[in-house]
C-alpha cells in the first residue's frame, strides 16, 4: 500500500479541508460542531487546520453529524471517482492509534448505493462508533483473514475467516480484533 497520508496534497490534508467545508456549509461554528459531536472545539480546530490526524472514532463522530459513511467522506476528498479503480490508486487511510487501516476498494459513486471497503485491525485493536452515519445503513462484513468480534444492537458476533455477518445499523457498533493475529475483512455498505 502506498502512503497517501502525508504532505500538503495528502488524504489527511484534503480531509481536513473537506471537514471544514462541511461545517461551513451547515452554517455551524466550531462551538456548535463541538456541541453536536462531544469533541472539544480546540481538537476540531486543529483537525480542520490539518494539524491533527483524526482517529477512526473521531472520524466516525464527524461522519455521523454530517450524515455520511466514512468511505463516502473519503471519496469526497478525491477529485473524480473513476469506474475502474486500480489497486495502486485506491485511497488508503490509517489510524495509527487504533491500528485500523481502511482501503476504499470500490468507492461510493453518485447514483450508486453500494461500496466496498477493505479493513484491517491489529490484534487487540478496538473501534467503536456511537451512531451509524446513516440510520438503517446495510452492512455485510466478510472476513478474509483472522477473527473479528462485531457488536451490533448489544449482540456480540464472532466472525471468522470465510464467515459473513450482515445487518442494518441503527445504533452503536464495535469492532474488536481479539487476536492473536490481525483481521482483514471486506465491508460492503449499501445505503438505505
Amino acid at each position: 500500500m502506498r502512503d497517501q497520508n502525508t504532505g500538503p496534497g495528502s488524504v489527511d490534508a484534503r480531509l481536513a479541508a473537506r471537514l471544514g467545508e462541511l461545517r461551513t456549509e451547515r452554517g455551524w461554528s466550531l462551538e456548535e460542531l463541538a456541541r453536536r459531536t462531544g469533541v472539544s472545539r480546540s481538537t476540531l480546530s486543529r483537525l480542520e487546520r490539518g494539524e491533527l490526524s483524526p482517529t477512526a472514532a473521531l472520524l466516525g463522530r464527524l461522519c455521523t453529524v454530517h450524515e455520511r459513511t466514512m468511505s463516502r467522506l473519503l471519496l469526497e476528498v478525491e477529485a473524480e471517482p473513476p469506474q475502474l479503480v486500480p489497486a495502486e490508486r485506491q485511497t488508503v487511510w490509517r489510524d495509527e492509534r487504533s491500528g485500523f487501516v481502511c482501503r476504499s476498494v470500490s468507492p461510493p459513486h453518485t447514483g450508486l448505493r453500494g461500496e466496498i471497503i477493505e479493513g484491517t485491525l491489529d490484534a487487540g485493536a478496538v473501534i467503536a462508533y456511537e451512531n451509524p452515519p446513516v440510520p438503517g445503513l446495510e452492512q455485510h462484513v466478510w472476513v478474509l483473514e483472522g477473527t473479528v468480534e462485531i457488536t451490533v444492537s448489544d449482540t456480540v458476533h464472532s466472525v471468522r475467516a470465510g464467515d459473513c455477518l450482515r445487518f442494518r445499523l441503527r445504533g452503536p457498533s464495535r469492532f474488536h480484533c481479539p487476536g492473536p493475529d490481525r483481521v482483514r475483512y471486506a465491508l460492503m455498505i449499501v445505503l438505505p
